[in-house]
């Protein structure tokens, strides 16, 4: 099989279970380092003519992190999809499970040991409760219906934009400001958030500076990610 990954998460999952099989990725694919493979594009705008040129027999695709107008597009030329939307940690390995069943492969290694971490994570007895920023100018933070809310959810951490029907508002510095925060929650991706560019928007708020790609793929870091994020956490002050 012929793949084609326009998720970086599932890329990482392809070569860590079937690396024969891809033949293409985005330029936003950054794991394993030193990947050697054609790359198309970034996510929400691949160059579609150099993905059919690839002639994949698979292109792997995400509601969210990729445009419906490509999806479309590759379906028009006949290509098959494989489309990707968990919003749980549960529903991220379900759907890591099923690819792996498509590439016609065993469970790998990382993902029964991604399985076996989430499965021994105990929320501690103290809960949270953060704003979660993803980017800045303008804020925007991780909001209800989301992975990365459910992975910090499950690490004792409430998420203060939980409410709502927005994914990713848009609040105010001071909105956010506004909230009964005891943490903030900084990533390293898709905003590069720094010791020296984040914390100090917020005054007498603990800031947990953690692994953006730990707290929101979903492929083999999850089995680092119950572990990493908790001490990243716990470190926050």
């Amino acid at each position: 099989m012929r793949i084609v990954s326009l998720v970086p998460s599932l890329t990482e999952a392809v070569v860590h279970t079937a690396p024969e099989m891809l033949v293409g990725a985005t330029d936003w694919c950054s794991h394993p380092p030193g990947l050697d493979v054609p790359r198309v594009g970034g996510s929400k705008y691949p160059r579609i003519d150099e993905v059919l040129s690839l002639e994949p027999d698979l292109v792997l695709v995400n509601e969210e992190e990729n445009r419906r107008a490509d999806a479309d597009a590759l379906r028009a030329a006949g290509v098959r999809l494989h489309v990707t939307f968990p919003r749980t940690v549960d529903g991220a390995l379900a759907e890591l499970t099923t690819l792996v069943e498509v590439l016609g492969r065993p469970e790998p290694a990382w993902l029964r040991t991604a399985k076996a971490a989430w499965a021994a994570v105990r929320r501690p007895d103290r809960l949270r409760t953060a704003a979660i920023p993803v980017w800045r100018r303008p804020w925007i933070v991780v909001g209800g219906d989301t992975f990365a809310g459910d992975v910090l959810r499950r690490l004792g951490v409430v998420n203060a934009f939980e409410a709502g029907g927005d994914r990713y508002p848009r609040p105010s510095l001071d909105e956010i400001r506004a909230r009964d925060l005891d943490l903030v929650v900084l990533p390293d991706e898709p905003y590069l958030f720094t010791r020296d560019d984040g914390p100090e928007a917020f005054p007498g708020v603990p800031a947990a500076l953690v692994s953006g790609r730990h707290l929101t793929w979903y492929g083999p870091s999850l089995a680092e990610a119950p572990a990493l994020l908790s001490a990243q956490l716990a470190a926050a002050s």
